[in-house]
C-alpha cells in the first residue's frame, strides 16, 4: 500500500505513546478535555490528507447513544482537528465483522478500528493476513502480540466504581440494580466496580443483577428492568450498549433514577438520569489517530484509566446534592491516588466483599 504522511513532533502533553509490549501492560496519555483536538491543531502543522481511517462497529451502529456513538464522535473530532478521511461501516450480526473489516483492507484503508472485544477473531485474522496495514480494537487485549494492532483497553471498574458510590448514596431503598451486556473477562469489571462503590458507600445496600446477553435490544433491558423495580429497586446501572436505552426509558417510566454508561447519558432523560459511568473510547479513537498522523503509531497494549482522561464520571450533577457530589470527588481523588484500588477480577472483588458478584 502507498502512503504519504508528513508528520511534526507535537508538544508533549498531547502525545501519545502507544508502545508495543508484547501484552505488557502501558498507560497511555489521552487528551482530557473536549478542546484537547483544537490544542491538538494549534501545536501541530500536518497534512495527512491522504491517511484514511476506517471504523467497524459492533451491533447497534454509530447511533447506538453509547460505545459506538463515542467511538465514532471521537474518530469526527480526529478527522476535524487533523483533515484524515473517516468513515464508518455498521454490522448489523457478527457475521458482518469479518466483510466489514476486509472492505476497508480492500480500499486500502491506513487504519482499521474495531470497536469491541466481539470483532477480536476478525481483527486478528485480518492483522495476520495483512501485516502491512495498522489496526486498533477496542476493549480487547488478546491482539497484542502482534506488531500491527493496538489494543485500547480501559480501567472501567474505576469509573463504574464511582457511578455504584452515586448509587448507593442516591437510594432511598437500600435496593439497586445492575445490567450487563455480556458476561466476558472484559465486561465484568463494570459490575465489580459498579458493586464494591455501592457497598463502600452503603453496606445494607441490595444489588439485583441480571445478564441481558446482548447489545442491542433495548427491549430485554426494559424487561431486565421492569422486574428490578417490582423487587423494590430505585436506582439502575447498566453496561449494555444500546440495551441500556431501555434501561433508561423504563427508569423514566417508572419514576426510578437510571445510571449511564460510556458517554454522559443525561441527555436521554434529564430528570431520570443522575449520573454516567464513562468510559471515553471518543479520547482514545482520538488519541489513536493523533499517534498515526505524528508517525508514532505502534502494536500493543494501551490502557486508558481515570488518571489519564481514559474513564471518569459524568460531568452532569443536576440531580445530585452537594453532599453527594463531595463524596463522589473524595472518593476519586483516593481512586487517584492509589488509596483505592478498585476491583477488577472476580478474585479481587471477592477478598474484600465476598461472594455477591453473581454473574460469571
Amino acid at each position: 500500500m502507498k502512503k504519504k504522511l508528513l508528520a511534526i513532533l507535537m508538544a508533549a502533553t498531547m502525545v501519545l505513546s502507544l508502545v508495543a509490549c508484547g501484552g505488557s501492560e502501558e498507560t497511555a496519555e489521552t487528551p482530557a478535555a473536549e478542546n484537547a483536538g483544537e490544542e491538538a491543531a494549534e501545536e501541530a502543522t500536518v497534512d495527512a490528507s491522504d491517511l484514511k481511517i476506517g471504523l467497524v462497529t459492533d451491533l447497534g451502529g454509530v447511533e447506538d447513544q453509547s460505545f459506538n456513538q463515542s467511538s465514532w464522535e471521537g474518530l469526527q473530532r480526529a478527522a476535524a482537528d487533523f483533515g484524515v478521511e473517516v468513515n464508518y461501516l455498521s454490522s448489523s450480526t457478527d457475521a458482518d465483522y469479518a466483510p466489514n473489516i476486509e472492505t476497508f483492507v480492500d480500499e486500502e484503508y491506513d487504519l482499521i478500528i474495531s470497536v469491541g472485544f466481539l470483532l477480536a477473531d476478525a481483527t486478528k485474522a485480518a492483522a495476520e493476513a495483512n501485516p502491512d496495514v495498522k489496526f486498533a480494537i477496542i476493549d480487547d487485549s488478546s491482539c497484542a502480540d502482534l506488531p500491527n494492532v493496538s489494543c485500547l483497553t480501559f480501567k472501567a471498574e474505576q469509573s463504574s466504581y464511582l457511578a455504584g458510590y452515586v448509587a448507593g448514596l442516591m437510594t432511598e431503598k437500600n435496593n439497586i440494580g445492575f445490567v450487563l451486556g455480556m458476561a466476558s473477562d472484559t465486561m465484568h469489571p463494570f459490575g465489580y466496580g459498579y458493586c464494591a462503590g455501592a457497598i463502600d458507600a452503603n453496606p445494607d445496600v441490595t444489588i439485583q443483577m441480571a445478564n441481558a446477553n446482548a447489545f442491542g435490544d433495548p427491549a430485554t433491558g426494559s424487561t431486565l428492568t421492569t422486574n428490578f423495580v417490582t423487587n423494590g429497586a430505585d436506582v439502575v446501572f447498566h453496561a449494555a450498549g444500546a440495551t441500556g436505552t431501555g434501561v433508561i426509558s423504563e427508569c423514566q417510566a417508572k419514576g426510578i433514577m437510571a445510571v449511564g454508561v460510556d458517554s454522559d447519558q443525561s441527555y436521554l432523560a434529564p430528570e431520570t438520569v443522575i449520573t454516567s459511568a464513562m468510559k471515553r473510547v471518543d479520547n482514545a479513537v482520538y488519541a489513536t489517530v493523533e499517534s498515526l498522523v505524528n508517525g508514532t503509531l505502534e502494536g500493543g497494549l494501551a490502557v486508558f484509566d481515570i488518571n489519564n482522561g481514559g474513564v471518569d464520571i459524568a460531568p452532569t450533577t443536576d440531580l445530585l446534592s452537594e453532599e453527594v457530589i463531595a463524596a463522589v470527588e473524595e472518593v476519586k481523588a483516593q481512586i487517584k491516588s492509589g488509596e483505592i484500588t478498585v476491583p477488577a477480577t472476580k478474585d479481587e472483588f471477592e477478598a474484600k466483599y465476598g461472594d455477591v458478584y453473581t454473574l460469571d
